[in-house]
């Protein structure tokens, strides 16, 4: 077993892996589905009433993050899951059915997204912390990179085959389809076996989330990550309904939508990959990568054609989850353990947050104005949340002129940070959409360039001010 899967010799997490990526390509085809329904079939391609349909599915996991997590703290996680995604698949059947039936209607929609959201809330927490059950802490990491692998390959396979699906067949029976991915995931968890798990760890008790507040405060470079990830989130990654409006507007049907959905993976993926060369995270790099997805969605929002919109999604998705990933890295790397866990709870809390608050605006934008006014709009978010993060850097009195090169700015160093590696607790579908995958040639090769990497003492310090 090579290193780069060496979590796949541990016999519950490789059973775990193969339920998790059926389950997340039928996920991905339901998500394309049902914006796709909402969008043209209950609506006459009303963006508004998509952008509420997104926003009623992700408000749960904010609103109940303290009650899920203690649930998750509190159960078997393993029996929770399976009754998650026993409920997620009656669900997706009685959504096929309707769909099918011709009952469905926007307002029942709505509840039906409302119920998922809820369901998801329960499910996100309880999953995080069972793949810490799966395998031992030195295998966290590239049990992170595993799961981020899954999570990609399937948002690049499941939003295609639901676009053709809905021309071949119908909408209705991607929902059915995704049902019975759910039982992949079942028979996953009913195989695995519960006296190889890893013993639990117990909580903090219920001031977990104050203290991660307490702490946040106290870092002025995280509230800076923290702004920029929110304006992102909130206005830059509502892409459910700029590509499906595009493909409208283009003249193409649903096979068009999924097509855009899987070449904006494309980019995400490439993204993770040049990120995991990375020897560490940088500030510099969020606050580049946030104005480079402001730019690449000026250019979007001017494309002429279908082909070239398609073009401009590749350095999309690329932007995207490079400032994600390295957000992401960022915050486990330079928080204080004992506390790293609350404060990327945050992080995540903030990233999804975004979406119930804008993805309402970005719809109305969209029917008002029309489509590439929003994105027009989204692109001058991410720039103001670029000029944050340079506001940031030029307030904080790093940035001078070169001691030598009198047209040249360097920014100084601060004291050092000891890169501190992943726990366990930071398990989940979001969490493994933004971390970068580490190749092996690429670690080896960071290493023969920096042979001080390994030793924190001599690291050169990290992109914040103490």
């Amino acid at each position: 077993m090579t290193a780069m899967f060496r979590s796949f010799a541990i016999f519950n997490y490789r059973v775990w892996f193969i339920g998790a990526v059926v389950s997340n390509i039928g996920a991905w085809m339901q998500a394309t589905a049902q914006n796709w329904v909402v969008l043209t079939e209950l609506t006459a391609n009303d963006a508004g009433a998509m952008g509420i349909t997104m926003a009623l599915q992700f408000a749960p996991p904010l609103l109940l993050v303290s009650v899920t997590g203690w649930v998750a703290d509190r159960f078997d996680r393993r029996k929770l899951i399976m009754v998650t995604q026993s409920l997620m698949l009656l669900l997706a059947v009685a959504l096929g059915v309707l769909v099918l039936t011709g009952v469905m209607t926007l307002p029942l929609m709505y509840v039906f997204a409302f119920a998922l959201g809820i369901i998801t809330a329960f499910d996100n927490p309880a999953r995080q912390a069972f793949v810490s059950d799966l395998v031992t802490r030195e295998n966290a990491s590239n049990a992170v990179a595993l799961n981020a692998a899954s999570f990609n390959t399937a948002r690049l396979i499941g939003p295609a085959v639901a676009g053709v699906m809905i021309v071949l067949i119908g909408s209705g029976w991607v929902f059915l389809v995704n049902a019975t991915t759910f039982i992949a995931m079942l028979v996953a968890l009913a195989l695995m076996r519960p006296h190889e798990f890893i013993p639990r760890a117990v909580g903090s008790g219920r001031s977990r989330l104050a203290d991660g507040f307490r702490y946040v405060g106290g870092r002025p470079d995280l509230l800076v990550i923290f702004s920029m990830v929110f304006l992102l989130g909130a206005f830059g990654m509502n892409f459910p309904i700029f590509a499906s409006t595009m493909a409208l507007e283009f003249g193409h049907g649903a096979d068009g939508f999924g097509l855009l959905s899987s070449i904006l993976a494309i980019g995400s993926l490439a993204g993770a990959l040049l990120a995991a060369r990375r020897d560490r995270a940088r500030m510099r790099v969020v606050i580049f990568a946030v104005g480079g997805f402001g730019l690449a969605m000026i250019a979007s929002s001017l494309a002429p054609s279908y082909v070239l919109y398609a073009v401009t999604l590749v350095f999309v998705g690329f932007a995207a989850v490079t400032t994600l990933t390295t957000a992401n890295g960022y915050v486990q790397t330079t928080t204080d353990p004992a506390l790293r866990g609350r404060v990327l709870a945050l992080y995540m809390a903030i990233l999804l947050g975004g979406t119930p608050v804008g993805a309402p605006i970005v719809g109305w934008m969209v029917d008002a104005f029309g489509t590439r006014v929003a994105i027009f709009v989204a692109a001058i978010m991410a720039l103001v949340a670029c000029g944050i993060g340079l506001t940031w850097t030029l307030a904080s009195g790093r940035v001078r002129r070169h001691e030598s090169k009198r047209f040249r700015l360097t920014l100084d160093e601060t004291l050092p940070i000891t890169v501190i590696a992943p726990v366990p607790e930071e398990f989940s579908d979001e969490v493994a959409g933004t971390t970068p995958i580490p190749l092996p040639h690429a670690t080896n090769a960071a290493r023969a360039k920096n042979p001080r990497a390994d030793r924190p003492d001599l690291e050169e310090s990290l992109d914040r001010k103490n």
